[in-house]
């Protein structure tokens, strides 16, 4: 080895610092101090008010005790606060956990716990469920509470010892320097859904936080003074790392407290909303609405959507709508969506049909994410580009998570043979573009035949009648398992069980087809994603009923 690269070319002050995205508000608020960054409701906010905000938060927090690694906890709606806390907090080295707003006490407690949470910001809406939580907590030391009054909310209730902007006059808006030394540092801490025991807790480091947001602009270039509509939730993998993306591009946060079509559409056309991201859910709810406020809908807005595969059906609404969907993929381990199904000049003049198919694919990785692809777990060999090999989706990169919370042995496993491992399976096309089909748990295997859910439910979404659909496994005794659909209709449309099984096998060979039909509304998390294990639930429970009877 030679050594000339290495003497005297040191690591030091002048040429390393720590990545952390956090740098971000320092440079927009130099560039654009007068540029509106946050609207919510009557408020506004410009850059240079926006970083008056985090630094008295950071340096209010620091003057009350908080000290690098502390757990600081958020339960809010998609607020300016919100928004605050993603600088204010990781700035002085403690570690955001933001909360899922869907989720019941008892699984509260259990994060607050887990996560050793010092301080605990809330907003005053989900003062009940909080209070509870707070209550169930089985953590004696002393906890301080702080109460978000959110003036675009009436009717909250405070349960802690201080009130937000109370906190704030704490504090001084003079330059808070971060108090970062190494980017591999904890930034932040999300929690899994909990679908089956209790949720884990997933670390970010600044690094990957930094890089993510990064990537998010990349893949999806936001222009010149993009104006970005918080329908994806703020709590969700730190809303996919866009709260220090839009702040790093100088664009304006148009926050929005509850995802509803009406407040969405008046966004759009009040604010001139050029971007927004959400699941596949919220594209659906616009895709579904009035004819009157479909037609205030103006054109040219660019949505990104992840969290579950969308039906091709929707992005083709959605496009028709004048609406461009960039379709991409992630989990909550690694950052939120770090593969995009990047577009090609040459598919311009396809069919509508085929080029709606190629953007529901999941895509390739994110130029800041090293590597991902679909593997053989048995052999950890690439499985062959031919569009039809299943294997699992493995990743890794500066944008996979440092680990578990306190869970050595699961995060092991995750990251066994050097890939941490989805759970995902897919499929890889020719032009490397990968596609999935299943979770490995959703997966049906009937008569030893593998049925991709994905696929029957896409085409479920190509019925007029049909809103949302939603495919499981049930039980039979010749088959093994058998495909039951669970759909939505939409307003006042009517369907029968034997109409949706034959529209199936019109285009679906005979065993993917759906044996049993229930119509009913789907249950959703809150980021949007349809609650399967609550289907499947359901099947045993009106299955078992149905034999009983």
């Amino acid at each position: 080895m030679s050594y000339k690269y290495i003497y005297g070319l040191d690591k030091v002050e002048a040429n390393y610092q720590p990545l952390t995205p956090i740098s971000f508000l320092k440079r927009t608020t130099q560039l654009y101090p007068e540029r509106t960054a946050i609207i919510h409701g009557q408020q506004q906010y410009t850059y240079k008010q926006f970083s008056d905000n985090v630094y008295r938060l950071a340096s209010a927090l620091k003057a009350r005790g908080v000290r690098k690694g502390a757990t600081v906890s958020i339960m809010a709606a998609n607020i300016p606060a919100f928004l605050d806390a993603h600088f204010a907090v990781p700035m002085i080295g403690a570690v955001l956990n933001s909360l899922n707003t869907r989720l019941e006490a008892q699984a509260l407690a259990f994060i607050l716990d887990h996560a050793e949470c010092e301080v605990l910001l809330t907003d005053t809406a989900y003062y009940e469920v909080m209070k509870k939580a707070v209550s169930l907590s089985t953590r004696k030391r002393k906890r301080l509470v702080i109460d978000i009054n959110d003036p675009e909310f009436d009717g909250g209730q405070c349960i802690g010892e201080i009130e937000y902007q109370d906190l704030l006059k704490e504090g001084s808006p003079e330059h808070v320097e971060h108090d970062i030394i190494d980017e591999w540092e904890a930034m932040a801490l999300n929690y899994t859904s909990g679908t089956t025991g209790n949720p884990k807790g997933v670390v970010y480091s600044h690094r990957g936080a930094y890089l993510n947001a990064m990537g998010n602009n990349m893949i999806w270039p936001l222009g010149d003074k993009p104006v970005y509509l918080w329908t994806l939730p703020m709590f969700h993998c730190n809303g996919w790392c866009f709260p220090w993306t839009i702040t790093a591009v100088g664009g304006t946060h148009v926050c929005l407290r509850n995802v509803e079509v009406e407040a969405i559409v008046k966004a759009f056309d009040k604010h001139k909303v050029t971007h927004l991201c959400g699941a596949p859910v919220v594209l659906n709810m616009i895709l579904n609405a009035s004819e009157d406020l479909l037609a205030k809908i103006p054109g040219n807005i660019k949505a990104m959507t992840a969290g579950a595969p969308p039906p091709a059906a929707v992005i083709k609404g959605m496009e028709a709508l004048g609406f461009e969907i960039t379709q991409s993929y992630g989990l909550t381990e690694v950052y939120g969506p770090c593969v995009v199904s990047q577009w090609k000049e040459e598919w311009d003049s396809l069919p509508e049909d085929e080029r709606a198919a190629l953007k529901a694919r999941q895509g390739i990785r994110y130029p800041t994410q090293e590597e991902c692809d679909v593997l053989d777990p048995d052999t950890m060999l690439p499985v062959d580009n031919d569009g039809e090999t299943i294997g699992e989706i493995m990743f890794r990169g500066n944008t996979t998570m440092k680990g578990y919370l306190k869970n050595e042995s699961t995060t092991e496993d995750s990251f066994a043979d050097g890939w941490f491992h989805s759970g995902d399976l897919a499929v890889k096309h020719p032009d490397g573009y990968i596609e999935i089909k299943d979770r490995s748990k959703d997966i049906i295997i009937s008569g030893g035949e593998n049925i991709s859910s994905v696929e029957v439910e896409g085409l479920l979404y190509r019925h007029p009648a049909i809103m949302e659909a939603a495919v499981v496994a049930k039980d039979d005794p010749l088959w093994g398992e058998t495909p039951c659909a669970f759909v939505t209709l939409k307003p006042g449309m009517s369907l029968t069980e034997d109409e949706v099984i034959t529209f199936c096998r019109s285009s679906l060979a005979s065993f993917k087809c759906p044996k049993n039909v229930v119509f009913m509304d789907l249950p959703k998390t809150s980021t949007g994603k349809i609650q399967k294990f609550v289907l499947r639930e359901k099947v045993k429970e009106l299955f078992l009923m149905d034999q009983s009877a």
